[in-house]
């Protein structure tokens, strides 16, 4: 196994997209496709890998605005993974019409996320991430660790010097502070942090700098 991280930013929030791939089996998974999800099919065919699954950290629109696109250009459509407290969200276009938008809206999911699962690039492969639920944000919102190349996927947990919002619906600061002090500063300082919005950051700096945290 030969895993790489792509990021694509796109959309008008800007939101971070990621491609997850093998370079030695060619499978890969796209993490939280929003917006221009034809940009995604460049870059996967660039790389020459072919996409397996969808994962969403969450189910607010600007992380899958570009799901339904990408799933229904499979046959059958590709597997989507959401957790199930996020599901209402997910139902109701994410929340879309709040700020005067719609989108299409993807097959529903077919993979439960749950705190530990182990997730596979293929079913036949071996675990490349593990599923850690850290809600706060939205009750349902769930990070994807991958040891192997020492990242976190935190979509929007935490960004660099800074948190997520918690003023929507299903939203708790506390529940939030608590989420990455347990699922986040437990790991390494050299994990990087790759969020939905924004820059990269580390572990050890957020540690040390993120003024919401100290």
């Amino acid at each position: 196994m030969k895993l790489e991280v792509l990021r694509l930013t796109l959309g008008p929030l800007p939101n971070n997209v990621y491609l997850l791939g093998d370079n030695e089996t060619g499978d890969a998974v796209v993490i939280d496709p929003t917006f221009d999800p034809s940009l995604v099919f460049a870059r996967v065919g660039e790389k020459g890998w072919t996409l397996r699954q969808i994962w969403l950290t969450h189910g607010h629109f600007d992380h899958f605005a570009g799901a339904a696109e990408i799933a229904q250009n499979f046959d059958p459509p590709l597997p989507i993974g959401l957790h199930p407290l996020d599901g209402d969200w997910y139902l109701n276009q994410g929340g879309a019409e709040q700020f005067g938008l719609s989108i299409a809206q993807p097959p529903e999911p077919s993979i439960r996320f749950e705190h530990g699962q182990e997730l596979l690039l293929q079913p036949e492969g071996e675990p490349v991430a593990v599923v850690q639920h850290a809600p706060g944000h939205s009750q349902g919102h769930v990070m994807f660790y991958c040891e192997a190349l020492g990242v976190l996927f935190c979509g929007d947990v935490i960004f660099r010097e800074g948190i997520g919002r918690t003023d929507l619906a299903g939203g708790d600061m506390l529940t939030l502070i608590r989420s990455i002090r347990e699922r986040v500063f437990t790991l390494p300082d050299e994990t990087r942090l790759l969020p939905g919005h924004g820059p990269e950051s580390t572990v050890g700096h957020e540690r040390q700098h993120n003024p919401f945290l100290r």
